[in-house]
């Protein structure tokens, strides 16, 4: 069969492709725009109270597994499997690949598109003839029957001159970009969801401990007083208050597993599994916080995920505009068929049987009723939203890396202030105690100041888990380990088609 264009025909369309598609490419070309930032973080002195100045070494540290700053082997095995088995990254990782396809999609009507046909087709048409016999006419009724086979392969394209195409493409490319950014703050997030959930249950495994060594302590009152009241120097009321703080405190301890059971639950649905699948050990909650990696408002521009996909958004929404703008410009068509048409099919591919045609076509919107000018208002609209959603975005950023700095100075002041509350709680009971012991006060004193102790160093342990989670809550809203860096590159998005990646624009940044 021969080709269905002529070899001199295809030659000039390769020829003349780059310059039809590349030429021109309508609309705005895009540039970043001014985010509002402020030169340093108003709530970050240095150092923070409490905190040693991080060394050059350590602002590495937070870059990938940055949960491995509080060198918690435990932690970290638990963080791991977020990546691999939490199911809401998975549904983001498919966003992300259909998006990546769609890329393609809309890149594939750069190209021509061919189509084969081929057919068969049986007609019959009756009809009537007169013949003379033995000196007379005689009409016969007769029917014809004709077989048409058709072979027809045909070809069109519309002409990207405008760079309407282009522009969609571009589009699609940046929104593939920003789901590789909402897929690392997705991942961001249960990350920091897990590890935010793994202090919260350190602090309970704490708190149960705090309450079973006051559960000790007060037993030992119990006995002493049960031993004072035989001896009939304490009153019953004192022996019947030394069991009922006894018992409530035991209470208190068995509730704090309540919570701790949620959050091992919890844990073990951030990494995919079931609950039953996971069991933690107890531990305690860590003494000492480490130290937070020097940062500037700048580098959140390259650091958060969130900040990375409004950006890449805002990008797309550019583009559009351009798309937008093409449509006031003609379009233009080239088409082609070439084919063999008739019977018997053993005669089909012929000389005699051939048939071809070209044809160029150009078409232009003369009247709309408007629509196409609003298109570009409404894709203009759009451009505006994103900029300042871009804006915001940023500008919540550095709100939450704020808050969470003074979190940290404001917890480090009053958990000192909460500790030396519950030195004076405690040297209380032992004056307290002391007096009961001599008769000088009644047990309802040694009582109030033990219940005042408990209550204190319960609100310091408060404290000290809320110095945790704000520490998490800080090294998150620095972007954790991401860097804008680890986007997939506009090339990479766009090379499996070489012969059309040389003439495609790339955004100006």
């Amino acid at each position: 069969m021969r080709p269905i264009l002529p070899a001199h025909t295809f030659l000039s369309a390769l020829v003349l492709t780059p310059f039809l598609t590349g030429c021109w490419m309508v609309g705005p070309n895009y540039k970043r725009p001014q985010a509002i930032i402020s030169p340093i973080f108003k709530e970050a002195p240095n150092p923070p109270p409490g905190w040693t100045v991080a060394q050059p070494e350590m602002a590495e540290v937070d870059k990938g597994p940055w949960w491995r700053i509080y060198g918690d082997p435990t932690l970290d095995g638990l963080e791991d499997q977020v990546n691999i088995t939490n199911q809401n990254v998975k549904q983001y990782e498919a966003q992300y690949r259909k998006a990546r396809a769609m890329i393609d999609s809309v890149r594939a009507q750069l190209f021509p598109t061919l189509n084969g046909n081929f057919s068969f087709s049986r007609n019959a048409q009756g009809g009537q003839s007169r013949s003379a016999s033995a000196g007379s006419f005689v009409n016969y009724s007769h029917t014809t029957t004709v077989n048409t086979w058709s072979t027809s392969p045909s070809a069109s394209w519309t002409i990207d001159i405008w760079g309407k195409i282009r522009r969609q493409v571009e589009q699609q490319v940046d929104l593939t970009q920003a789901s590789a950014a909402d897929l690392a703050n997705a991942r961001l997030s249960y990350q920091a969801q897990l590890a935010t959930n793994y202090f919260n249950m350190r602090y309970q495994d704490s708190l149960r401990r705090l309450y079973a060594r006051n559960v000790s302590y007060f037993r030992e009152a119990l006995r002493i007083v049960q031993n004072q009241a035989e001896a009939g120097v304490a009153e019953p009321s004192a022996l019947l208050q030394a069991r009922y703080q006894l018992q409530q405190t035991i209470a208190q301890e068995t509730q704090a597993g309540v919570a701790r059971a949620q959050y091992e639950h919890a844990i073990a649905v951030l990494m995919g599994k079931a609950p039953a699948e996971v069991t933690i050990p107890e531990a305690d909650l860590p003494p000492g916080l480490p130290a937070v990696p020097a940062a500037v408002p700048s580098t959140l521009l390259q650091r958060r995920p969130d900040i990375a996909s409004a950006e890449r958004k805002l990008a797309g929404f550019n583009a559009a505009i351009g798309a937008a703008i093409a449509a006031y410009y003609p379009q233009f068509t080239l088409s082609a068929q070439y084919g063999y048409s008739g019977d018997p099919l053993d005669e089909l591919i012929r000389a005699a049987s051939r048939f071809w045609s070209l044809g160029a076509a150009a078409s232009e919107t003369i009247f709309s009723g408007g629509a196409r000018r609003a298109a570009v208002r409404s894709a203009k609209a759009d451009y505006d939203a994103a900029v300042a959603n871009y804006r915001q975005t940023v500008l919540t950023a550095l709100q939450n890396v704020e808050d969470n700095f003074s979190n940290l100075r404001i917890l480090e002041q009053q958990y000192g202030e909460q500790e030396a509350a519950v030195a004076s709680a405690k040297e209380a009971v032992r004056v307290s105690m002391n007096a009961f012991m001599a008769g000088t006060e009644i047990y309802t004193t040694v009582i109030t100041s033990q219940q005042n102790a408990l209550n204190y160093e319960v609100q310091a342990l408060g404290v000290r888990q809320s110095q945790w989670t704000s520490h998490v809550a800080l090294i998150t809203a620095l972007g954790g380990g991401w860097d804008a860096a680890s986007l997939p590159k506009r090339q990479s998005l766009t090379s499996n088609n070489p012969f059309i990646d040389g003439y495609f624009r790339k955004a100006k940044e």
